[in-house]
């Protein structure tokens, strides 16, 4: 019994080749052998230890039981020693996948942190090229700012010098005392056209209430029923009246609002530039009265350069202002030209009661009056 289990041991090793590595059997067969191996010695250790039982005197088992001959005992020494070979059984590598974890640890990680670490360089890069230009910005922004307001200051207490052209100022002054005048005349043309459409309205009303007093009062038929006819014959009047005046104030609104501030802002843009062209000049007249060092030599020429750019920025804004209120003053003369005459006309035919000229005036100047109800809400609009 002991003889046929070693050499059943015998036979199962692990074949060795001549550099000392294991045989060159497959992964997975090799793993299933030695599972196999564990299993069929641990079966047969665990049968032999179950024939024999333990011996409490000896440390060996018995296969015929107690009292048998010395010829059927196996010393645990050797099943110890089956056991331990079993358990040095090593599963020989794969080399293909041995091949492909080294191929993957020399490309993903090395690629990985190269693409995150190449990712976080432009990404700080952009942030720092950002954060630099609006620093750069901002400095630019509080060195004009300072100057500017050191200019301001200087003029205002009388201790600087300003650039002034004297024809150009005065131009400038009388556009905004026109403007002041004409946003007066729109402010009041406004107020007559609310005025004028409430007594149109009461007209309005008064003609429908003598028209219901003729209907039921047969005594006084014909003097309500004339009443009627005459404050409907004013209402109509009135509305075409309410027309041109509405057209007068919409054109005088188009000039003082749109037109006359339009140059207004250029005016602005144009005083803002000059002063800054001031600001610089005097920068650069102070630096010239200066050492005339290399560092100072290099700050005269940087303000030397700030100073032509103002320049032309000054001369091209004031190209612009004078270029605007020239054909500013032309379009005012003919707006107001037709404006007036428009507004003379009609009112004189209201209050002549002379409603065919009333209308040719509205033709003569291409006034559509809109049919009455029509800038009411339809029933589907209202709430």
């Amino acid at each position: 019994m002991a003889d046929s289990i070693m050499s059943k041991a015998a036979t199962m090793e692990i074949p060795i080749n001549s550099n000392g590595d294991t045989g060159t059997l497959p992964e997975d067969d090799s793993l299933e052998q030695a599972a196999k191996l564990q299993w069929s010695l641990d079966e047969k250790d665990l049968q032999q230890v179950m024939v024999s039982g333990p011996n409490l005197n000896e440390t060996s088992i018995v296969s015929g039981g107690y009292g048998g001959t010395t010829e059927g005992i196996i010393p645990t020494s050797s099943i110890k020693e089956l056991r331990m070979k079993a358990r040095r059984v090593s599963v020989p590598p794969s080399h293909s996948a041995a091949s492909r974890i080294a191929s993957q640890s020399d490309d993903y990680p090395g690629s990985s942190m190269q693409h995150s670490s190449s990712n976080s360089s432009m990404a700080d890069d952009a942030s720092r090229g950002v954060a630099v230009e609006k620093l750069d910005f901002v400095k630019k922004w509080g060195l004009n700012t300072y100057k500017c307001t050191k200019q301001m200051i200087s003029e205002r207490f009388g201790r600087g010098s300003r650039t002034v052209d004297l024809e150009l100022e005065a131009q400038i002054d009388v556009l905004r005392d026109t403007k002041r005048k004409y946003e007066n005349v729109l402010r009041l043309a406004r107020a007559l056209t609310n005025h004028f459409y409430s007594m149109v309205q009461t007209q309005h009303a008064l003609g429908d209430t003598f028209a219901d007093l003729s209907q039921k009062s047969p005594e006084l038929r014909d003097e309500f029923g004339y009443n009627a006819e005459t404050q409907k014959l004013l209402c109509k009047n009135g509305e075409t009246l309410l027309g041109a005046v509405n057209f007068f104030v919409s054109s005088i609104n188009t000039l003082v609002n749109k037109t006359m501030e339009d140059t207004l802002m250029t005016i602005k843009m144009y005083e803002s530039a000059r002063l800054e062209f001031d600001a610089y000049r005097a920068d650069l007249e102070e630096l010239s009265l200066g050492p005339r060092d290399a560092v100072t030599m290099a700050r005269i020429d940087y303000a030397q350069q700030q100073y032509q750019v103002h320049k032309d920025k000054y001369e091209r804004l004031r190209s612009d202002v004078t270029i605007k209120l020239k054909f500013l003053e032309e379009n005012k003369v003919k707006v107001m030209h037709k404006q007036l005459l428009l507004f003379h006309n009609a009112i004189s035919a209201y209050f002549a009661g002379n409603q065919q000229q009333l209308e040719q005036t509205l033709k003569q100047f291409n006034i559509k009056l809109k049919p009455p109800g029509s800038e009411q809400p339809s029933w589907l609009e209202e709430p």
